[in-house]
C-alpha cells in the first residue's frame, strides 16, 4: 500500500477502520478478564491504568499534535529539513522526559503503590509498566510526524498492531501468573501492554524508515524545498524547542488535567464508597465494575471522535494558515456531524438494552443500571474530541484546558458529595461522570463557535432525533416478541435490524449519501458514482 497524503475524510475513514477494529479486539480482554481474574483483579489493573495514564501524558500528552502542527507547515512549504529538525528535537525532548519520569517511578515504586494506589499489591503491575514509558515516547513523535504529512495509514497499523499484540499476550500471561496470585496476574496484564507497544513500535518504525527515503514527488515540491532554502536562514535545532513547547505545554495541561482528574477519581471513588459505608473490597469491585465494564462500552464510538480529532489538528491548522475560514466551517460540520450520527445508535441500544448487553458480555447485569445512567449523556463525549481538536489546532489549547479544568473540578466535587452519600453510592460517581461530559462539551462548543462562527445546523439534529426514536421503536419491538426468547442471538438480532433500519433513514433523510461512502478506504469504491464514458 502507498504511503500519500489523504484528504481530511480519508485520513479520519483510516484511522476510524482501524480505531473500530482495535475497539472491538480490545472487548476480548475486557470480557476475558473478568471471568479470568474477577472483579477484584480487574480493580487492581485499573489502579495501575490511571496512574500510566498520567504518566504517559506527561511525556506525549501534547507533543504528538505539536509535531502535527508544526509538521504540516513545514511540509506546505516543502521544506524537508525543517521537518527532520523537527522530529530531532521532538524525539529528543521526549525521551528525555520519559526517562526522568521513569526514574522517579522506580525509585518511589513502594510509596506510589501502598499510598497513592492505597494497595500494596500493585507494586509488582507498576514496576512492570515502567518501560512503556520511552517506548511511548518515541512512537508519539512519529504519529505526529505522520498525522502532519496527513497519512494515516502508518499509525492505523501501528495501532492494530499494538492492539493483536497486546490482547494475545495479556491474556496469555494472565493465564500463566495467575497460579501465583492476583498480584502476579495484573502484572501479566500489564506485561502484555508493554510487549504490545513494542510490537506498535516496531510496525511504525518502519513506516518511518521508508516514508523518509522518499523523495519530494513533482517539480513544485521540489521548487517550494529550493525557495524554503533560499529564503530562510538556515537555524539549529533549538530554534524549534520553543515554538514545539508553545504548543505542546497548554495541549499536556489540558489533557494532564483529564488524566490528574482520572487518577483522583479512581482514589477519591473508592474513599467515597468506603466512607458511604461499603467494604473495601466492594468499592473496588463496582469501581472496577464501572471503569472497566460501563466506560468501554461508552467508548466504542470514541475511534471515530479519535480519528476525526487527530485528523482535524492538520486540516484546520493547513487551512487556518491561508486564512480559509469556509474550509474550517466545513472541516467542523463535517467532524461534528460525523460523531453524532455515528454515536446515536450507540446511545440508543446502550440505553434500551442495557441488561441484556451486559449480561451477554459479563455474565452478569449487576453493572446494568450505571449504564443506563450514561448513555443518553454519551453524545456529548463524541462531540467533545473534535471541539477539542479544533481550539488545539486554531491555537486556542488554553482555552481548552481552562474548560477541562473546570469539567474536572465539577466532577470530583459531585463524587466526593454524592459517591460518600448512601443513598447514591456508585450512582453518585455515575452522576459527576455525566455532568462532566455535558458541562466540558458545552464548553468547548460556546469556545469554538465564539472563535470561528461556527453553527452547526438545527435541522441535522432533528433528523438524527427522529431517526433515533424510529430505530428505538423497531429495536424494542423485536426485542419484546417472543419468537427467539430472550438470548444473544436475540439481542444480535434486534441491534442488527434496528441499525439497518437507522442507515436507511439516514440516506432518506439526506444525512449520509452516496459521496459520504465513497470516502470509505478500500469499501467505498463499491459506492462511488460511475463515470461516464
Amino acid at each position: 500500500m502507498s504511503l500519500r497524503k489523504q484528504s481530511f475524510i480519508q485520513g479520519a475513514m483510516i484511522l476510524l477502520a482501524a480505531g473500530l477494529l482495535n475497539r472491538i479486539l480490545g472487548f476480548v480482554p475486557r470480557i476475558a478478564l473478568p471471568r479470568m481474574i474477577g472483579a477484584e483483579g480487574v480493580g487492581l489493573i485499573q489502579l495501575v491504568y490511571p496512574f500510566t495514564i498520567v504518566l504517559l501524558t506527561i511525556i506525549a500528552g501534547g507533543i504528538p499534535l505539536a509535531v502535527a502542527k508544526m509538521v504540516a507547515e513545514a511540509d506546505s512549504k516543502g521544506d524537508r529539513h525543517a521537518v527532520k529538525r523537527i522530529l530531532r528535537v521532538a524525539v529528543l525532548l521526549a525521551l528525555s522526559i520519559s526517562l526522568v519520569c521513569a526514574a522517579i517511578c522506580f525509585a518511589l515504586s513502594d510509596m506510589i503503590s501502598t499510598r497513592i494506589m492505597t494497595d500494596s499489591r500493585v507494586h509488582t503491575a507498576f514496576l512492570t509498566m515502567i518501560p512503556v514509558l520511552p517506548l511511548v515516547a518515541v512512537s508519539s513523535v512519529w504519529r505526529g510526524y505522520f498525522q502532519g504529512k496527513q497519512n494515516m495509514i502508518p499509525t492505523a497499523l501501528s495501532q492494530t498492531s499494538e492492539t493483536i499484540f497486546r490482547i494475545v499476550l495479556t491474556l496469555l500471561f494472565v493465564w500463566m501468573f495467575l497460579p501465583y496470585g492476583l498480584e502476579m496476574a495484573a502484572a501479566g496484564a500489564v506485561l502484555g501492554m508493554v510487549v504490545g507497544e513494542i510490537a506498535g513500535l516496531v510496525v511504525l518504525g518502519i513506516q518511518f524508515v521508508q516514508d523518509r527515503k522518499k523523495k519530494p514527488e513533482g517539480n513544485v515540491t521540489a521548487d517550494n524545498q529550493t525557495a524554503a532554502l533560499a529564503t530562510k536562514p538556515v537555524t539549529g535545532n533549538t530554534s524549534y524547542l520553543k515554538p514545539l513547547l508553545l504548543t505542546a505545554i497548554p495541549v499536556t495541561g489540558s489533557k494532564l488535567v483529564g488524566s490528574l482528574s482520572y487518577l483522583l477519581e479512581s482514589i477519591l471513588t473508592v474513599r467515597s464508597l468506603t466512607f458511604a459505608g461499603v467494604a473495601v473490597a466492594g468499592a473496588t469491585a463496582q469501581y472496577g465494575a464501572l471503569q472497566g465494564m460501563v466506560i468501554p462500552l461508552l467508548l466504542l464510538p470514541g475511534a471515530l471522535t479519535y480519528s476525526l480529532a487527530v485528523s482535524l489538528v492538520p486540516a484546520l491548522s493547513e487551512a487556518a494558515s491561508r486564512g480559509d475560514w469556509a474550509t474550517i466551517h466545513v472541516r467542523l460540520h463535517q467532524s461534528m456531524r460525523l460523531a453524532v450520527v455515528t454515536g446515536a445508535p450507540f446511545v440508543v441500544l446502550l440505553g434500551l438494552l442495557a441488561g441484556p448487553i451486559c449480561t451477554l458480555l459479563y455474565g452478569n447485569d449487576s453493572m446494568a443500571n450505571m449504564l443506563r445512567w450514561m448513555a443518553p449523556l454519551a453524545i456529548f463525549l463524541y462531540m467533545q474530541a473534535p471541539l477539542q481538536a479544533a481550539l488545539q489546532a486554531l491555537n486556542r489549547p488554553g482555552t481548552a484546558l481552562f474548560n477541562t479544568f473546570a469539567g474536572a473540578a465539577v466532577k470530583l466535587i459531585l463524587i466526593a458529595q454524592l459517591a460518600a452519600d448512601p443513598q447514591f453510592g456508585i450512582l453518585g460517581a455515575v452522576i459527576a461522570i455525566g455532568v462532566n461530559m455535558v458541562l466540558v462539551t458545552l464548553l468547548h462548543w460556546i469556545s469554538v463557535a465564539r472563535l470561528t462562527g461556527f453553527r452547526m445546523k438545527p435541522l441535522d439534529f432533528l433528523k438524527v432525533t427522529l431517526a433515533m426514536i424510529v430505530m428505538s421503536a423497531v429495536a424494542l419491538r423485536i426485542w419484546n416478541v417472543d419468537l427467539l426468547g430472550h438470548g444473544g442471538a436475540k439481542l444480535v438480532v434486534a441491534c442488527f435490524i434496528a441499525i439497518v433500519v437507522y442507515l436507511l433513514l439516514l440516506i432518506w433523510l439526506r444525512l449520509i449519501d452516496r459521496h459520504d461512502v465513497a470516502r470509505i478506504p478500500v469499501f467505498g469504491s463499491f459506492f462511488a458514482p460511475r463515470k461516464r464514458s
